[in-house]
């Protein structure tokens, strides 16, 4: 990335912030009367001339203003922006809605995908954790008939599997319950290969043929939890992205759809993101990806290292307010990765 002397940067830095905000190519007098430089007109114009020329700026048609491109954007992002950190009374607010849920993962995504949506006026995006090794929480038995039942696995990240069972003779609630209760004394918190060695693998030595077929479903549903090869992505705040003018055209707004209803597109773009240093910014024209050339994406990983892990962030033009978008993405990322701790009983950082 070529180096801008302060004149250059500050000029860019107005440009970017600017159009931000009103959506409208910016002239060197609106620098000039909004800004107080003490330069001259005509070197106002010297310097966007010179930042066009370099590919920062643009100029749209034959307007006499310019609109910052891809790369203003990236170099605004790296070198001028200051984040715009959520208010105190904003962060209260949005730590007392995530008190309000239950330890219960589908109610997180969803109000983090609502909380993010609001916060940025932008698409928020949350995909759910991936569990690396499927941990047992709690297993339920409960009778339909005489002769069929249903198992109900719930996983350490909240996942919940319910499976139809077939018995060979008359099973009533007393006994699938004497054996729910016996599979979560012994099964606690077990990964999938512990399962696999406490459960009995024939009947015999106090274990009922039923005890078996139960311990064997539980395995089975446990690997193929870790098999698994796609997650819920969670979606909230379209609207405020099809409100900007830059989607005014049918054919854009119907790209920006697109890709927000295609799970294989964004979790491409989630297993690409480079996430391992915190948040990262996606701007759209540098070419990357194809599906959101008009857009940007505020990405973040979140969860537990080695345990469970997802991916949260927003969508949203390219003229977007980085800094608090930043900021929001940041603060709800902690935020999850809190709540995850508490789901899996350990204390963040330990």
């Amino acid at each position: 990335m070529e180096t801008l002397d302060l004149r250059q940067q500050e000029i860019l830095g107005i440009v970017v912030r600017e159009y931000i905000a009103s959506a409208k190519p910016v002239s060197s007098d609106a620098i000039r009367g909004s800004h107080g430089l003490k330069v001259s007109p005509a070197t106002i114009r010297n310097e966007m001339a010179e930042l066009t020329a370099m590919g920062f700026l643009m100029q749209p048609h034959t307007s006499a203003g310019r609109v910052p491109t891809g790369q203003g954007y990236r170099y605004f992002v790296e070198k001028l922006m200051q984040e715009s950190e959520l208010s105190v009374s904003e962060q209260l607010l949005i730590r007392h809605q995530f008190h309000q849920v239950s330890l219960d993962l589908d109610q997180w995504m969803k109000l983090a995908a609502a909380v993010l949506a609001h916060v940025s006026q932008s698409a928020a995006l949350i995909a759910a954790p991936q569990a690396r090794q499927a941990r047992f929480r709690r297993v339920e038995l409960v009778s339909i008939s005489e002769m069929t039942g249903l198992m109900i696995l719930v996983l350490q990240d909240s996942s919940v599997h319910q499976q139809v069972m077939m018995f060979s003779s008359r099973v009533g609630q007393e006994e699938l319950s004497k054996i729910s209760n016996k599979f979560n004394a012994e099964f606690a918190d077990c990964s999938t290969e512990q399962a696999a060695a406490r459960a009995p693998a024939e009947p015999g030595g106090g274990q009922s043929p039923l005890e078996t077929e139960v311990g064997k479903q539980v395995v089975e549903v446990m690997r193929a939890h870790e098999a698994r090869t796609t997650r819920p992505i969670y979606r909230d705040g379209l609207a405020h992205v099809l409100r900007q003018p830059e989607f005014d055209e049918i054919g854009r707004a119907r790209d920006i759809v697109q890709v927000l209803e295609q799970n294989s597109v964004l979790e491409g773009i989630f297993r690409q993101a480079d996430l391992v240093n915190g948040v990262q910014v996606i701007i759209g024209s540098e070419g990357k990806w194809q599906q959101i050339q008009d857009c940007s994406m505020v990405l973040s990983g979140y969860g537990m290292p080695g345990e469970a892990d997802g991916v949260l962030g927003i969508l949203g033009p390219m003229r977007m307010p980085y800094g608090r978008a930043i900021s929001a993405v940041r603060y709800v990322a902690d935020l999850m990765s809190d709540m995850m701790h508490r789901l899996y009983g350990e204390q963040p950082g330990g």
